[in-house]
């Protein structure tokens, strides 16, 4: 039982220490020297200057967003009721028998958008100053410097899944990021549900 106290107030610790308030984005950080802390605004600058760009799977990269997809919108079960009895003759005609086998279900249908998914936003935000990242998050999580919550900066990418392979976003201060969603790429309060255990810091 004492155990699982120490292990709910660490995690109480470390969503604390990422939801608090910290030094505005113009402030430059003690630990950094000022050309860092000017490269670490633009990489911040350049994510949010994309914010509304649609989520787009596979999308984005240095050059900004690029096509990527989406899963289709799903009809509704209503209208493709509809739809089916509409096209099957004789459905509706008593001496006609409908085929009552189930067919496999097909992969969910993908569109093409333009845009961003979360590793693309990333890949985007740091070239800005030069700094080529790896395209996957999951890539991304090993490199750089790993940093605890407690001790995270403006700048520093917050990963999610187990190795981070789920998704990445760019810890902004003040408990924000910017991250992409399904509405697009958009600034949020930090989540710390299913978080790896560090951040990782690109520019020191």
């Amino acid at each position: 039982m004492r155990r699982l106290g120490v292990l709910v107030m660490g995690v109480l610790v470390t969503a604390l220490a990422l939801l608090a308030p910290t030094s505005g984005l113009a402030t430059a950080d003690s630990t950094r020297s000022a050309t860092n802390q000017k490269a670490v605004e633009i990489v911040i600058a350049r994510a949010m200057s994309q914010r509304g760009v649609p989520f787009a799977y596979g999308g984005g990269g240095a050059s900004g967003p690029s096509k990527g997809t989406v899963a289709a919108p799903v009809p509704d079960q209503a209208e493709s009721d509809a739809a089916a009895l509409d096209m099957t003759p004789g459905l509706n005609l008593p001496s006609v028998t409908p085929d009552v086998s189930v067919p496999a279900p097909a992969p969910a249908p993908r569109v093409e958008v333009v845009g961003f998914d979360a590793s693309g936003l990333t890949v985007y935000a740091y070239a800005g100053v030069g700094v080529k990242l790896p395209r996957s998050s999951g890539e991304q999580y090993k490199v750089g410097q790993k940093v605890l919550p407690a001790q995270a900066l403006p700048g520093d990418l917050i990963f999610y899944g187990p190795e981070g392979t789920q998704s990445v976003a760019l810890f902004i201060g003040n408990g924000q990021m910017v991250e992409t969603t399904d509405k697009g790429v958009a600034v949020s309060p930090v989540r710390t549900n299913d978080m790896t255990p560090f951040l990782v810091r690109i520019i020191a």
